[in-house]
């Protein structure tokens, strides 16, 4: 390419890549980074004419630009373009009381704001995606008030950051109440112009709780299906892990705090197996153990079928689990102990703010 070769700094590399790839700014912007990176891996001004579109003199202007104000010269110059107008009263109105929706509401819907402050629904939308407001969005959340959730938080994830030398980490838990669901109708499969149809009663046959240990490093499953969830199925369970493992190799098992994991009777066999070290997670803190993953994945897989028995359901279970040992699906911890923390501080500071406030 004419003129000085492009060089990038990490954070500027980091930073193009994401909005190449992010789906959440315009096509213009992911367009522009996408003709830096080409330019910065030494590509001619042909050749990213011809990947990105654009013309050479285009091109020509933003690598300039990049090169005069880096990242603030991929942006459009202030004051280009109509002027939108928008009454100041009702700007204010959209933006301030979206977390005040009317009585008798849950939240407030761009049309139902539209018509309260007398602007567009496409003009309330502009402006709540501008300033990041999502009233139509609820996340979810749970704090533990484990009084050594900090203690237990550690001797978890270090398991996941440094698994131990000549031992296995299997991540362990129970997915009861799975139930066999028949579908009153059959439904129509996918197909060009329509979408596949389910309908939405159905005949409950029963239940079975599924048993499983994940190998965090090789992703492999060691399962069991019961019809009950007692301490003596997880004990059956044990037993089987036990079975099924090198005798030589130390056992890390990674489980919640659920009554039938530390009932007397497990207890007492777990004393007689020194090769197994259970390692507790804090209370109210499933979403630490790995093996929660493959559960959502087993469970969108279920909702997809209709079962006429508890049988039925047991052997599509089984197919499912024979096809992921085929092919193991290993979870990979990436999450940073410190981040988590800090998140978590600030969760509580926000809770005490509220209940203060």
């Amino acid at each position: 390419m004419n003129g000085p070769k492009i060089v990038l700094s990490p954070e500027e590399h980091a930073e193009l890549s994401r909005r190449v790839r992010s789906a959440t700014i315009s096509q213009r912007d992911g367009r522009r980074a996408r003709v830096i990176l080409l330019a910065a891996q030494g590509c001619t001004r042909v050749e990213i004419a011809r990947l990105t579109g654009f013309s050479l003199p285009v091109i020509t202007c933003w690598c300039q630009r990049f090169q005069a104000q880096r990242l603030d010269g991929l942006l459009d110059k202030p004051g280009r373009g109509r002027k939108p107008f928008l009454p100041l009263d009702a700007v204010r109105r959209v933006l301030e009381q979206v977390t005040q929706p009317r009585i008798g509401e849950p939240r407030w819907s761009c049309r139902s704001m539209a018509r309260a402050a007398g602007i567009s629904a496409t003009s309330v939308h502009k402006l709540w995606a501008a300033n990041d407001l999502k009233p139509h969005l609820t996340r979810t959340f749970k704090l533990s008030n484990d009084p050594h959730f900090e203690e237990k938080f550690w001797d978890v994830i270090g398991l996941y950051l440094d698994p131990p030398d000549k031992a296995l980490v299997l991540c362990c838990d129970e997915k009861s109440q799975v139930q066999a669901l028949e579908r009153t109708q059959p439904g129509l499969p996918l197909g060009i112009g329509h979408i596949r149809t389910q309908s939405h009663d159905y005949i409950r046959h029963g239940t079975v709780t599924l048993f499983t240990a994940l190998d965090y490093l090789q992703g492999r499953l060691i399962s069991c299906i019961e019809r009950q969830h007692r301490h003596q199925e997880w004990l059956e369970f044990l037993k089987k892990i036990n079975r099924e493992t090198p005798k030589h190799l130390q056992l890390h098992l990674t489980v919640d705090n659920y009554a039938t994991h530390k009932h007397p009777k497990v207890k007492a066999w777990l004393e007689k197996h020194k090769r197994f070290h259970m390692h507790f997670t804090p209370t109210s803190s499933s979403w630490m153990n790995m093996v929660e993953r493959f559960f959502r994945d087993i469970t969108v897989y279920l909702r997809e079928g209709s079962f006429s028995s508890v049988r039925e359901l047991e052997s599509s279970i089984t197919t499912f689990l024979a096809l992921r040992n085929a092919q193991p699906t290993r979870y990979v911890w990436n999450a940073k102990g410190e981040d988590i923390l800090n998140k978590i501080q600030r969760a509580r500071e926000a809770m005490a703010s509220r209940a203060n406030g």
